[in-house]
C-alpha cells in the first residue's frame, strides 16, 4: 500500500476490444475510488463515478487530471490520452446513473455496515446481469456478496494505493463466486496493466494480513517508548530497505483505515496478536488520521513532515 511506479502502459487501441467491462460504475470518489476511475478510463472504459457530495467529485476529477499530467510528464502515458480519458468519466450523486453499467465496484469507507447499505442501494439500480465488486481491504467477500441479489456475480477486487502507480490487485472469490465471474475480473484487472494475486476469503486477505500487524507493532514500539517516530521509520527504511517507514506509511494509508482493518482482523480471527495498539485508537479518536487530515504520526503543516512524538 505504499507508493511505487510502473512502466509505460500501452495506449488504448480503438479498433481492439481490450476491455471486458465497457461501462463500469465506481461508488466512492475518495483516494481509492478516483484511482480506480482513473485507470479504468485510461484503459478505455466508460466510467460512472458516484459519490454523495459534489465537492468530493470535483476534487476527484482535479486529482485525476493532475495525476494524469504527471504520468505524461514521466513518459508513462501519452499526453494525447488525457483528454479522451477524462471525457470517459461521468460524475454524479444519483445511483440511477448505474443503470447501464456492466460492472459496479464499491470503494467506500472500510465499514461493513456502510458497504452493505451501499451494495443494497446499488443493486436496485443495476442491470440484472451486471457484475458487482468491492474494493474492501479486509472484510469477508462471502458476507458482502450474500447480502446482494447476485452472489455468483460478485468478486473482491482489492486495489493498492495509489491505484495508478501500484501494479498489484488482489482478487478474492466469495463462496458463491463462479469461475466465469472470476475470469472476467481477472481479465478486467489485466486490461488495466495490473498483476493479479489470488487470495482466499480470509480477513485482511494477503497484503493487509501481513502489512497491518507490522504497522501495529511499529505503533506499539512507539507506545512503549522503544524508539521515536523518526528512529522507528529510519530503522525500517535503512535496516529493511522499505521505501517508507511503517509510521509514515500508516499516515499515508489513513490511521482510521488502519484501525478498521486491524479491528476486522482482531474480531474475525479472535487472536490477541491483532489487537489494535491503544495509541492508534487514541490518534483516531483525536481526529489525527494522517496525511488526509494534516496530522498523524507526522505533522504535515510545513514543507517537511515533522514527527508528532
Amino acid at each position: 500500500m505504499s507508493c511505487g511506479t510502473t512502466g509505460k502502459r500501452p495506449s488504448v487501441d480503438a479498433g481492439k476490444e481490450i476491455y471486458v467491462f465497457k461501462t463500469i460504475g465506481v461508488i466512492g470518489a475518495g483516494q481509492m475510488g478516483h484511482g480506480i476511475a482513473h485507470v479504468s478510463a485510461l484503459a478505455g472504459a466508460q466510467v460512472r463515478l458516484l459519490d454523495t457530495a459534489e465537492s468530493a467529485l470535483d476534487d476527484a476529477m482535479e486529482r485525476i487530471a493532475d495525476y494524469m499530467a504527471k504520468q505524461a510528464a514521466r513518459g508513462q502515458i501519452d499526453k494525447s490520452e488525457i483528454d479522451p480519458a477524462l471525457g470517459r468519466i461521468v460524475t454524479g450523486t444519483d445511483y440511477a446513473m448505474l443503470y447501464d453499467c456492466d460492472m459496479v465496484i464499491e470503494s467506500a469507507t472500510e465499514s461493513e455496515v456502510v458497504k452493505r447499505e451501499i451494495l443494497k442501494t446499488a443493486i436496485q439500480n443495476m442491470l440484472p446481469d451486471a457484475y458487482l465488486s468491492t474494493n474492501t481491504s479486509s472484510i469477508s467477500i462471502t458476507r458482502l456478496a450474500a447480502n446482494t441479489d447476485r452472489p455468483e456475480r460478485f468478486c473482491g477486487c482489492h486495489f493498492m494505493n495509489p491505484v495508478p502507480a501500484m501494479p498489484l490487485v488482489e482478487l478474492i472469490r466469495g463462496l458463491a463466486t463462479t469461475d466465469a465471474t472470476f475470469e472476467k475480473f481477472k481479465e478486467f484487472t489485466e486490461a488495466l496493466g495490473k498483476t493479479v494475486a489470488v487470495s482466499e476469503d480470509f480477513p485482511g486477505f494477503i497484503v493487509n494480513r501481513i502489512l497491518l500487524p507490522m504497522i501495529n507493532e511499529a505503533i506499539y514500539t512507539l507506545y512503549e517508548g522503544v524508539g521515536s517516530v523518526s528512529a522507528i521509520d529510519t530503522a525500517m527504511k535503512l535496516g529493511t530497505r522499505h521505501p517508507k517507514g511503517p509510521l509514515e506509511l500508516a499516515d499515508f494509508i489513513g490511521l482510521d483505515t488502519c484501525l478498521a482493518i486491524l479491528s476486522v482482523l482482531h474480531g474475525d480471527l479472535a487472536d490477541a496478536k491483532y489487537r489494535p495498539c491503544p495509541l492508534l485508537v487514541k490518534y483516531v479518536e483525536a481526529g489525527w488520521l494522517g496525511v488526509k487530515t494534516g496530522r498523524g504520526f507526522y505533522d504535515y503543516a510545513g514543507d517537511t513532515p515533522r514527527p508528532t512524538r
